[in-house]
Parts: structure tokens; sequence; C-alpha cells
């Protein structure tokens, strides 16, 4: 009898994880997920980088944590065996639920079954301004003391004094958070240091028993910076990285690797000059810093966050070299006075305004206006493929990447790109299609003869708006209908607000408690925009009508126009750039429709831009698994009253 390959001996451990002990334990055998893990594990064994496009119901998250355990198991002889897994996602909600949920019940299954001989144990790794110092604390309450402060907030920071992870406490204030996080330089001979529980925290996430260590893409690449730079790991050395959600990675690194300053920023620190007693330099320097504000500021209010490319006017050269000169005096005045972390701050934001005023070729540099007009200055590296690749490709660790929405167009060329990996060796890709059956249980609509009318236009919102209450009336509420603008959504609105028999909610930004209410209603209809297209689940009869009203182009700014400089002609970049962005966008907001095997959904598209025939029918169609077409509101109807219960029409 032949006996298995060590190899082959992993991979029956799999099948039987997979086709026995998780079903014993409720859920279902999905042949996906099983390919998946595989192909997980088959990655990690050849040290090679996984990228793998994982549909909606695959159940990823227990495919590449189960590889990941296996690798561990597998490859003690191995100098590299005993060091952790890291696992780097873009969402807390994710984090939690890989600690609370995921880990435990697998670790359970794994330890009944003898495939593991102890618990698995995992932490979350966070920077160290998202725990509590207990000195600032302390001095914060004694500070708010005999204060009228808001009940919410007093009771927020007192909670502090038992929970010393920030995010795990609701209501404290930016303010409050700022005021008793730990910061960024502790003193040496800080007299709390042996009773510190974020010291504490440290010890126990450093433990050896500590087999996976979660963390956020941010972290991560942070953890990458101090290793390339030969200051102290944030993270443990690790055996292999796997990063969920990772068409956050390049949002991740755009922030890692650039630099911006607000308002917000200048107000801190002269907020921390003035504590140290320096009253006067604070003041001058908030002089300066406003003038500055004030060369970028715009005269009207915007309807949506814009960024504009940042031109060395007179008045800002002006104004950025008194800042300059004021900041260079003050730390050259005060450098016996000032603690460290202040001094750090003077430094880095001279650094930061100096970009702007020799205008510095190897960033984009552009103004950032949120609604009110408000600026900030923002500086993004023109350079993140390659910054990616030396932080994180180049260590010789095998990596699975995996997102729903990781491909664009059947193709995993763009991602690789923008991630850093298009010359790497050690890819591979893989696509594990949605197991949902979407041809039975969804119906795409897009309007017959759709109006073509300007973008934008008066024609335009009227015509939107009866679409939208034809479409409400057929799935009679249920309703998620997706913006691209905050302006449209709210012009629209006003079009169908008092047409509608059912309940009409907007979500604008910030915006998570009409979130709740239209997930607790039985029949309303959401307006949404913004941060709505991915990462919020709408799960059985919520939403039984998705409205795309406008195909997800991205809105033309400095960043897009420094990478279309890149391609030889506007048509190359649009096929390379412009219509896989758009698709992956579209593939998130589609992907909030469909949660669940038995969910049932009409899709519709109300881009005349989308239609046959026209310019972006089949990157449409492409972008989206293979669905029932259809071009009347009748059809609309016949399929809702086919797949929803008679309890359905009551609510």
């Amino acid at each position: 009898m032949n006996t298995p390959s060590p190899k082959g001996q992993i991979h029956e451990e799999i099948e039987k994880i997979f086709r026995t002990l998780l079903p014993r334990n409720g859920l279902a055998v999905r042949e996906e997920q099983v390919a998946l893990c595989h192909i997980m594990l088959d990655a990690l064994l050849k040290n090679n980088i996984a990228l793998c496009d994982a549909g909606v119901g695959i159940g990823k998250t227990y495919a590449y944590l189960t590889a990941c355990i296996l690798l561990r198991k597998n490859a003690p002889h191995r100098a590299v065996g005993s060091l952790p897994v890291v696992v780097s996602t873009s969402s807390i909600a994710l984090q939690d639920a890989i600690i609370e949920e995921y880990i435990p019940f697998l670790s359970r299954i794994f330890l009944e079954n003898h495939i593991i001989q102890k618990p698995i144990r995992a932490i979350v790794r966070k920077g160290k301004e998202r725990f509590v110092c207990d000195i600032r604390l302390a001095q914060r309450l004694e500070a708010v003391k005999d204060k009228k402060k808001n009940a919410e907030q007093l009771e927020a920071l007192l909670s502090l004094r038992t929970d010393y992870d920030l995010d795990a406490v609701t209501g404290l204030s930016g303010f409050d958070r700022r005021q008793v996080c730990v910061p960024k330089f502790c003193e040496k001979n800080c007299p709390q240091r042996s009773l510190c529980r974020y010291h504490r925290y440290l010890k126990e996430a450093k433990s050896a028993e500590i087999s996976i260590q979660i963390c956020n893409h941010n972290y991560l690449l942070a953890d990458a910076a101090h290793r390339l730079q030969a200051l102290h790991p944030l993270l443990n050395d690790y055996q292999a990285l796997v990063i969920d959600e990772a068409h956050k990675l390049p949002d991740a690194a755009r922030q890692m690797y650039g630099q911006s300053l607000s308002a917000e920023d200048f107000r801190e620190i002269c907020d921390q000059l003035a504590k140290e007693k320096h009253i006067l330099a604070a003041q001058h320097l908030k002089e300066k810093f406003s003038a500055l504000m004030r060369s970028m500021c715009r005269d009207e209010p915007l309807e949506e966050d814009r960024r504009t490319a940042f031109i060395l006017t007179p008045d800002r050269i002006t104004a950025l070299r008194d800042c300059l000169f004021l900041l260079r005096q003050t730390q050259k005045q005060l450098a016996l006075y000032l603690p460290q972390w202040i001094s750090y701050r003077l430094e880095a934001t001279e650094n930061i305004l100096n970009l702007f005023f020799t205008t510095d070729r190897k960033y984009i540099l552009y103004i950032q206006y949120d609604r009110a007009g408000a600026p900030s200055l923002c500086a993004a590296s023109r350079e993140i493929p390659e910054q990616l690749n030396q932080a994180l490709w180049l260590k010789n660790i095998p990596a699975i990447l995996t997102s729903g929405t990781l491909m664009a167009g059947g193709s995993f060329d763009r991602p690789q790109k923008i991630i850093g990996l298009s010359d790497n060796q050690r890819v591979e890709n893989f696509i594990a299609a949605s197991p949902f059956n979407y041809e039975e249980n969804c119906l795409l609509y897009i309007p017959d003869n759709p109006l073509n009318v300007q973008i934008g236009s008066e024609k335009e919102v009227k015509y939107l708006a009866g679409q939208i209450c034809r479409l409400v009336e057929a799935s009679r509420g249920h309703t998620l209908v997706l913006f691209t603008s905050y302006a449209l959504m709210g012009a629209v609105y006003n079009q169908v607000k008092d047409r509608l028999p059912f309940p009409l909610l907007e979500v604008w930004r910030h915006s998570s408690d009409m979130i709740h209410k239209f997930k607790h209603s039985n029949n309303a209809v959401l307006f949404a925009a913004g941060s709505c297209w991915e990462g919020v689940d709408f799960p059985g009869d919520m939403v039984s009508s998705l409205i795309i009203v406008r195909l997800p182009f991205s809105v033309p700014n400095p960043l897009s126009e420094a990478e279309r400089e890149q391609y030889p002609s506007l048509q190359d970049y649009i096929r390379a750039v412009i219509i896989p962005d758009m698709q992956v966008k579209l593939r998130q907001g589609f992907g909030r429709a469909i949660r669940t095997e038995t969910d049932t959904c009409v899709i519709s598209i109300l881009d005349h831009r989308a239609a046959p025939g026209e310019r972006y029918h089949q990157a449409v169609l492409e972008a989206l698994p293979n669905l029932r077409i259809t071009r009347k509101i009748k059809e609309v109807e016949e399929f809702i009253r086919a797949k929803k219960s008679s309890d359905y029409f009551l609510s």
C-alpha cells in the first residue's frame, strides 16, 4: 500500500476538515472553498504569492486560516516553523470576527479531532495611538472633573479605567481620544512603566504562544518601513502573510507613503506648544498657519470632497516661506525646553511643508477639500508599486492576497501592477467563483430605450426619479439605491420624497444610524453613496432591489492625471485603468444585494452607457456574474412576485 507523501497528507487533512469536520459543525460543503484552501496551502508550501479572487459566499476566511494552521503544524522542522502567521485586513469588523468567531470555532474543532495539540492563539496588533495611557487618562479625568462634560463622553472616559483598547469604547470624542492615547514617545523613566497596560499587551503580543498575528494594512506597512530602516519591528518575525481585503492595500500604501497636513494638525501643534507654556510661539505659529490655510481656501462650499492640483501661487509662496522660517526658528529657540515628541512634530511639519515649497517631483501634490471647503495639503508618492515591492514582496516570504473584488474584467493585470507584483515570478492567480445561483436568484434590469441625456442636467434627475419610483413600486420598497454623487443623490431624493408610500432614508457621510434604521425597517428605501458601495451587508429581503444609478467611474483628480501620464494614449489609459477600476467598484456595489444562497434580488443599472449596443455594455457584463437580463419593468414585477413569499407583500 502506497503511503501518501507529507504534502499529500496535508491535502488529505484539508479534505477531512471541509468535507467531514466542518459540516458536522453546521457548515455546508462548498467545492469552491475546498479548492481555494488547496490552492492557498500549495502557494504557502511552495513559497509563492497567490492572488485569489474569491466570490461572495466562498468562505475564504475559513480557507486561508485552515491553510495557515496546517502550514504551521506541518513545518515544525523548518527554521521558520515556530514563527507566527500574519493576517492583515482593512476593517476592524473582520479583525474582531477572526478573533471572536473564526479562531475559537476552528480551534475547538481541530483540538477535538486531534488535528492540533494546543489551542490556536491569536492577537490583534495595533498602533500605540489605539491604546490608553493611564497617566494621560488620569490627567484628562482631572481636567474635566469640575466641567460640564457631555454625559456619554464622560462615561466613555471613565470606562477606559478597565478597557485599555480605545476601539472597544463607544462615545469617546476625537479630542479625548487624542488626549488619553499612548503618546508617540514614552518617557524612559515613566513611573507607571511596570504597571502600564500597553506594555503588558506588547509583552503578550510577542509571546511565542501567539500563532496568528492580526493587523490592518497600515500597521503591516509601518512594520515593513521599520524593518527597511533597521528600526525595531512592530510585528514578530513571521513565516507567511495573508492579506485579506487586498483591494484596499493600495489605499493604505497611499497613506503610508504619502504626507498630509490639515488645519486640525496645525491646531494640535499650537495647542501642544501652549500646554508647554510657550504661549507666544504658539500664537505666532497659529497666525502663519492660518495665513497658509487662507491661501488655499475656496470661496464656496463644495457639494463633494474634491482634490485639486497644488499650484505654487505667489501668495502661497509667501505663506509657505513664513511658516517654514517660523518653524525652524521655533525649533532652534526652544530646543532645550521642548519634549522630544513635540520637537518631532515640528520637524515633521517642516519637512512636509518643504515638499510643497520645493514642489518635490517624487510626489503628486494636491489640495484635498472637505465638504465645507476646508483644505488639507496632501502629497502622494509616485512610486507606490515599487515601494510595496520593496516593503513586502522581496522578503521571500509566501503570501496570500485575497478579496471578493481583486480581479477586474477577467484579468489580474491591474491589481498586480498597482500592488507591485507585475514582474514577480512567484505570483500565481486563482479565481474561486461564488457558489450562489445568480441566474436563478437574480435579474439584471437595464431600461428599454434609456434616455440619453446630459449628465447632471435637470432632465436626467427627472428621468432617474421616474425609473426609481417604478422600480421601488415593483419591489414594494426593500430597495438600496447607490449613487456615485451626493449632489445627484440629494437632487433625486427631492424629486421622489413625496411620491413613494415607503419609508425613504438618506445616508450621508458617517450616517450609520440611517443604515441601522433601514435594516430594522420592513420595506424602506435607502439612498446611499460613498462607503456604502462596499463593506455593508444587507442579507435576506432587506434589499430585494438594488439600483445603481450611474456606472461608478472615478472622478478625475490629480492622482489619476498623474497615472494617465504613464500611458501612450487616452484610449490605452481607459482600457488599462478606467474600465478595470469601474468594474471593481461595480462588483463591490453588486455584492450588497446577494449575501446568502437564498437571497433574491433585481439589480438595475440606469446608466444609458450600460445598455446593449452602448460603449460600456460589454464591460458591465464582464464585471458581473452570468445573469438573466431584462429591459422590461413588467418582467421585474413578475420576478419579484415569483421569488417572494406572501408575507413579503404584507410588510
